[in-house]
């Protein structure tokens, strides 16, 4: 395995980063600590410019190559963590109760600071390149719009940003990637069911919303199953379900929520119609009104394919053609990097964690042997994509 000498050498440094970060979680935007010791590795790297406080907390890192060059390209990592309680006995785990890195950012972002370092070091490239270290890119914090609604993109001149995610599943020193849709757009969910609440002693006094909530849940069911084409990837999931405030009380109003997954704008535009056309019609015929809000959350993720071919092929050279997965099936979850891609042609991949627990899972840590092989693939992309 290819693994660029200089990064394998200062892979112990960036574990011990990396465990840093993993012990101090922080969440959506409030990463001022992350934030902080990203700024000054990068200081101490000796960057070019380290402007913090884009984006709210974000953090980029500009550094040009040793030829001039009229390109920059954009490598961005992400920062927060998550609202979990680690179920772990390893040495480095949280010290913020209710709060873990099970996503594996603290990876993410330790793996860029890595490729930083050399990248400042070597300078081998022409142009310029701009580390980007996002805060809140989970719980629909979207905190890579934010950076890009406060210019991020035109003020460095970036034209084409790289995103990398760590994947249990995949093996560890593998790869995978596929051009066009690579992650699903994400849309919440909301429905209000009002009826006419009462003594349950006396049900035939009263319009049960809990029980019409109960069937429109049922009834969401054939949205995808008969509204959406076979082939089409979609999914709809109600997660929760509120009402009620005592055993002998039917209640005023039910609350449902979920998410809607889909592969392709024209599936969500008709997710969406049925969704509200079934929620309210179920209502109806059971004299009670539904309320339905749906709010945009991610867009699709979708890989600009020239940008995928120079991804793949790097990747190849650093683990093996045989070693990256270009059909992989996309994702349904959903990732707000999809906001620079909406923006900058370019490319997001995954890399092996191996076989280890889920993301968003107490017991997921990242696997620190995946740290060179992901530094190798920023330095050489850089190199790649900007030959000196």
């Amino acid at each position: 395995m290819p693994i660029v000498n200089r990064i394998s050498e200062m892979a112990d440094d960036v574990a011990v980063w990396r465990r840093h970060l993993h012990m101090h979680p922080e969440l959506l935007f409030e990463v001022h600590q992350t934030a902080a010791f990203v700024a000054d590795k990068l200081r101490e790297f000796g960057c070019d410019e380290v402007v913090t406080a884009i984006g709210r907390t974000g953090v980029v890192g500009l550094i040009r190559g040793r030829l001039p060059g009229d390109r920059t390209i954009g490598l961005r990592a992400d920062m927060d963590a998550l609202p979990i309680e680690e179920d772990s006995s390893a040495s480095h785990q949280s010290q913020v109760k209710g709060l873990m890195h099970a996503c594996g950012h603290d990876g993410h972002t330790s793996m860029l600071l890595g490729a930083a370092r050399y990248l400042a070091e070597t300078r081998n490239f022409a142009g310029s390149v701009a580390v980007i270290f996002q805060p809140a890119e989970e719980n629909g914090g979207a905190g890579a719009k934010a950076m890009v609604d406060d210019g991020m993109l035109d003020r460095f001149g970036i034209d084409e940003v790289y995103g990398m995610h760590n994947m249990p599943g995949v093996p560890l020193g593998g790869f995978a990637i596929r051009a066009g849709a690579m992650l699903a757009s994400s849309t919440r969910v909301e429905i209000e069911v009002e009826g006419l609440g009462g003594h349950a002693a006396k049900p035939h006094l009263c319009v049960d919303p809990i029980v019409v909530a109960a069937q429109i849940v049922t009834a969401l069911q054939t949205v995808v199953s008969r509204s959406v084409h076979p082939l089409d990837g979609s999914v709809l999931s109600i997660t929760q379900i509120r009402a009620g405030t005592a055993f002998n009380i039917i209640p005023q109003t039910a609350y449902l929520g979920g998410t809607l997954r889909t592969l392709k704008n024209a599936t969500r535009e008709l997710a969406c119609e049925r969704i509200r056309e079934v929620a309210e019609g179920v209502a109806t015929a059971h004299r009670c009104k539904a309320t339905v809000t749906l709010t945009t959350g991610y867009p699709l993720t979708e890989n600009d394919p020239d940008k995928t071919r120079l991804a793949t092929r790097v990747a190849s050279e650093i683990v093996g053609s045989a070693n990256v997965d270009t059909t992989m099936v996309p994702s349904m979850g959903a990732e707000d990097f999809s906001f620079m891609l909406l923006e900058r042609p370019g490319a997001f991949i995954f890399v092996g964690n191996g076989d280890t627990p889920g993301l968003h899972h107490p017991r997921y840590d990242f696997n620190d042997a995946a740290l060179p092989i992901g530094m190798s693939y920023w330095a050489r992309l850089v190199e790649t994509a900007l030959p000196a």
